[in-house]
């Protein structure tokens, strides 16, 4: 699907080369290592009793530390979760996550894969329908409901510079500016279920709307996103990002029951992504970001999910004896 979609978008590139903007390291073996988090909350809106219009569901996480290496083409990453959880247990319980993905390029066009999951979130100041809460522990605390979010991205660059592998600095970073218009293709599955349980306490469902005693809210979607691309480097500092708005053609259901109910419409999407560093020839730091939006709207209740990744990366670009052996023997000769 993302292939037929960048059929109608692919022109003419630049001839230029690419040494002129990106210092490239191809040959040399990299060694680096990562710690950061990722959280996954989501609300649900709706004409709730007692004024209420939304309600907020939040897990608990714990950072996370990778070790990698990269060579060439090839790249390997190991990633644990350290410490304790992030946030108090009392209050927003014990999630448990898991998280694979991979990503490469074609060309001008970067392929990205993601599968992850969250389990156990806390609805956020419960304290004000549930009378057995109080104001020390108002939230309430439920191991059961999880989330899922499989997902495939394709970005198409217009300007051949722009590459995923100089921007996080790990085997190549920036001479100078670079900035281009680009699509995205997505592909998406997601939701929230609660194992037969109903996500919505009971205490706000609307007896004349079976949406609100669903166990489970999920879609998969399809779409393009248009956007804007730009990275700059000014001395060894390297700085980049890029912002994308369109939209997508969404199947939503809700379950009741065991019985799903699915509807067909359109639902908005944004592509936002920052990062930048500090970079040189034998070493880097990088701060990278990812936000990604999810929603499913029906026409009196919609849910809303969130991703937030936020990781240091540093890392160090071992010396190629085979380079150093060359230059010796030229500059003899």
């Amino acid at each position: 699907m993302n292939s037929i979609l960048f059929i109608f978008f692919v022109t003419s590139c630049f001839s230029q080369d690419d040494s002129l903007f990106i210092d490239d390291f191809y040959g040399k073996k990299v060694i680096y290592s990562d710690i950061g988090f990722n959280t996954a909350p989501y609300s649900i809106e709706y004409n709730f009793p007692n004024e209420i219009n939304r309600i907020q569901y939040k897990n608990n996480f714990k950072p996370f530390f990778g070790i990698g290496f990269a060579y060439k083409w090839f790249s390997l990453r190991v990633g644990l979760p350290i410490l304790g959880y992030f946030r108090d247990t009392d209050l927003y319980g014990r999630t448990k996550q898991y998280n694979i993905g991979f990503d490469f390029d074609i060309k001008k066009v970067h392929f990205d894969f993601e599968f992850k999951t969250n389990q156990g979130y806390s609805i956020q100041d419960a304290v004000r329908w549930d009378t057995t809460l109080t104001s020390e522990l108002p939230n309430f605390v439920s191991p059961s409901i999880g989330c899922l979010n499989f997902t495939l991205n394709s970005w198409y660059f217009n300007n051949k510079h722009f590459k995923i592998s100089a921007l996080n600095g790990k085997r190549a970073h920036y001479n100078k500016q670079v900035h281009t218009w680009y699509i995205k293709g997505t592909f998406n599955v997601f939701g929230t279920d609660n194992n037969g349980k109903s996500i919505i306490p009971t205490a706000l469902q609307d007896p004349n709307n079976s949406k609100t005693a669903a166990t489970k809210f999920s879609a998969f979607d399809f779409g393009a996103i248009p956007g804007y691309a730009y990275v700059n480097r000014l001395k060894n500092w390297q700085f980049s990002g890029w912002l994308g708005l369109g939209g997508v053609i969404q199947s939503k259901f809700y379950t009741v029951s065991q019985n799903p109910r699915g509807f067909l419409g359109l639902a908005p999407r944004y592509d936002v992504r920052l990062m930048g560093g500090y970079s040189t020839p034998d070493y880097f730091l990088f701060l990278i970001t990812d936000f990604d939006n999810k929603s499913i709207r029906f026409s009196d209740l919609t849910y809303k999910q969130f991703y937030y990744t936020i990781k240091l990366t540093g890392g160090m670009r071992l010396k190629d004896n085979k380079s150093k052996k060359k230059k010796s023997e030229k500059s003899k000769v």
